[in-house]
């Protein structure tokens, strides 16, 4: 503390230093008043201060207050209502440590999500784990594995809303003694079709639960919300957090471009872009269904560019490993379906009617609206609700051909990390879609960017082979999505492209295409799949006693589902513009990634070892009955 002499020459505190403190202890987490064990997480994951919505959030959470909040994605939501609710825990606790109730259920909208939430309640109960047990309901799993799990009152449930009340209603989850209700992601929640669920959620809560709901759009939801949860009698309303001047305030690290293209020079650019090298780091594409993952990807493949392809058809466990192994920098590129948008838009005329209304709401000012809510709605998880029925005969036919899972989410809450682009290959059909692709990069103070390519009403469907419906309003939903950016006080600018450049490169690219057949496209889909069931739980102790053959878990590897053309995988000198990549497309930047990387020495040795080669394969380490001798010494 700063100090300074008085009149009588006696040292005393200047006001300018306390000022100076308090504001200093304001931006720490210490400050909030948590738990000693809780600050010793967070200090060890490195967070130097609280975000916006923690700040406003958590002291709110601690006083007991009901919360609705409303921030960006990867503003740090998840910490605002964990952290409050562990603090809580923790106080009960102290006071009674035989206590066993489930006091914490949280609510979130797809399974993906839940696995990330639970694997922050355990990195930040890290120092407190036996006192807080946490258990996650949502994995497939048998039936009485999940009823143990449950019987032990676990302090903390992480579930989907149709889970939830299976469970519920079997008398499996007690939460007669409940303290504490989260909802995350709350709009999403909403449109899956899970007013019911929280229906009966909300009537079977005791009397004095916190309810504390957060997402990343959350204004046209607020009328549905309170009259689930919150009664119009109660004598104290929640406290709404909207952090939109906030997050206005703040300076934009998300650099937003389109490109006009058509729909083949769609394939054209993605591959000058990864061969070329245009953009560096990780990338997230963003295609609109399952075949379109899979026609790029092999698209992708004839040129020796490797990606890995994520979407509601493969297993629960290879969905979460591809988003682990992408964090970790296994992978740089991700091809991943949204398909929201497609279910959506199924069902015919009547269905792209409902759109058009949702997006006339959306220019009132209401926010935006999931296109196709009526088909979310009844787009369950087959455990779940035990039959679909889906709007139409086709939907529902495809529906049990690929056996997909309706509580996928990859647009939404997953916690994709360094992520250099989102690229947009097809676009979105509402500007909120837009809003969470584009939030999987420019997280936590780092810089990103989003480019999308869309197709002008003038070159819809002039190359049938690579056309699909949901480009013919690309124009339309750009408008709209333009219109809410600039809303946002942000800035959507036509990506510099020199088109002449590239012609070098298009016969290559009707060679490629050509390859690409529905046929081949059906066979990756079913190898693939068929790879990543063969991938399950039951193999990870073999792979635990057998590292090296975990490359065959690698997602990225070559489906050889169309004819290899050598000559593609390399750009020829003669085919180069002239001054390079630089003549296409100016540099867009880079993110670094401080990637895990294996010690290259000591894996050389452990490979010796285990051939008996080398230094280390004598002596210590092996098996004394087969390397000793009769003195004791390691054979010669």
């Amino acid at each position: 503390m700063k100090r300074k002499l008085n009149e009588h020459d006696v040292p005393e505190p200047t006001n300018e230093g306390d000022s100076s403190k308090a504001a200093q202890a304001k931006s720490t987490f210490a400050s909030l008043g948590l738990d000693s064990r809780l600050l010793q997480a967070v200090n060890r994951e490195k967070f130097p201060a609280p975000t916006p919505v923690q700040a406003k959030a958590i002291p709110l959470a601690l006083e007991g207050k009901d919360v609705l909040a409303r921030a960006k994605t990867g503003s740090g939501k998840t910490l605002a209502y964990l952290l409050p609710t562990i603090h809580s825990i923790l106080q009960r606790k102290s006071s009674n440590k035989r206590v066993k109730t489930t006091s914490t259920l949280i609510l979130v909208p797809t399974k993906e999500l839940a696995t990330q939430v639970t694997a922050a309640v355990k990195s930040f109960t890290s120092f407190c784990a036996q006192e807080v047990r946490c258990e996650n309901i949502t994995r497939k799993e048998d039936a009485a594995v999940t009823k143990a799990r449950l019987t032990d009152s676990p302090d903390i449930v992480i579930a989907t809303p149709g889970r939830a009340v299976q469970w519920g209603n079997s008398e499996a989850l007690k939460i007669d003694e409940l303290k504490h209700l989260v909802i995350d992601e709350a709009d999403l929640v909403l449109s899956y079709g899970y007013e019911e669920d929280l229906q009966s959620i909300a009537n079977s809560l005791p009397t004095g639960v916190q309810k504390l709901m957060m997402s990343a759009t959350l204004r046209t939801e607020l009328d549905t919300l309170s009259a689930l949860f919150f009664s119009s009698t109660a004598a104290v309303a929640p406290t709404i957090l909207d952090l939109s001047a906030e997050e206005a305030a703040e300076k934009s690290t998300l650099a937003q471009y389109t490109v006009r293209t058509a729909e083949d020079e769609k394939f054209l650019l993605i591959y000058a872009i990864f061969k070329l090298q245009l953009i560096k780091g990780k990338v997230i594409v963003f295609v609109a269904d399952i075949d379109r993952c899979y026609r790029v990807k092999l698209f992708l493949e004839q040129f020796g560019i490797r990606s890995c392809v994520l979407n509601s058809e493969l297993p629960v466990n290879s969905r979460l490993h591809v988003v682990e192994e992408f964090n970790r920098g296994v992978y740089d590129i991700i091809i991943a379906a949204d398909e929201g948008e497609v279910i959506g838009n199924e069902g015919g005329k009547r269905k792209k009617r409902r759109a058009e209304q949702e997006d006339n709401v959306e220019e009132e000012g209401e926010d935006e609206e999931q296109t196709g809510d009526t088909v979310l709605a009844e787009a369950r998880d087959e455990n779940e609700e035990g039959d679909e029925k889906p709007a139409a005969p086709r939907a529902a036919k495809r529906q049990r051909r690929s056996r997909s899972d309706k509580e996928y989410g990859v647009s939404r809450g997953i916690d994709f990390r360094h992520v250099t682009c989102v690229l947009n290959f097809d676009l979105p059909t509402t500007s909120k879609s837009y809003t969470h692709r584009i939030g999987r990069t420019a997280r936590a103070g780092q810089s990103g960017m989003a480019l999308s390519f869309y197709v002008p009403k003038e070159l819809y469907r002039k190359h049938k082979p690579t056309s699909i419906p949901q480009c013919e309003d690309d124009e339309i939903v750009l408008s709209k999505i333009t219109k809410k950016q600039t809303e946002k006080g942000t800035e959507i600018k036509e990506w510099a492209l020199d088109w002449s450049k590239l012609e070098g490169f298009r016969y290559r690219l009707a060679d490629a295409l050509r390859a690409v057949t529905r046929i081949a496209v059906r066979e990756a889909r079913t190898k693939e799949l068929r790879n990543e069931l063969i991938k399950s739980e039951k193999l990870k102790r073999h792979f635990e006693e057998n590292p090296e053959d975990l490359r065959h878990l690698r997602h990225d590897n070559e489906s050889h589902a169309v004819r290899q053309q050598a000559h593609l995988r390399h750009v020829p000198d003669y085919l180069l513009p002239t001054g390079g990549k630089a003549a296409v497309s100016k540099d867009v930047g880079f993110v670094g990634l401080k990637r895990d990387r294996e010690n290259r020495i000591r894996k050389a040795r452990a490979f010796n070892k285990s051939r008996g080669k080398g230094r280390l394969s004598k002596g210590r380490g092996l098996d004394p009955l087969k390397s000793l001798n009769a003195k004791g010494r390691a054979k010669k």
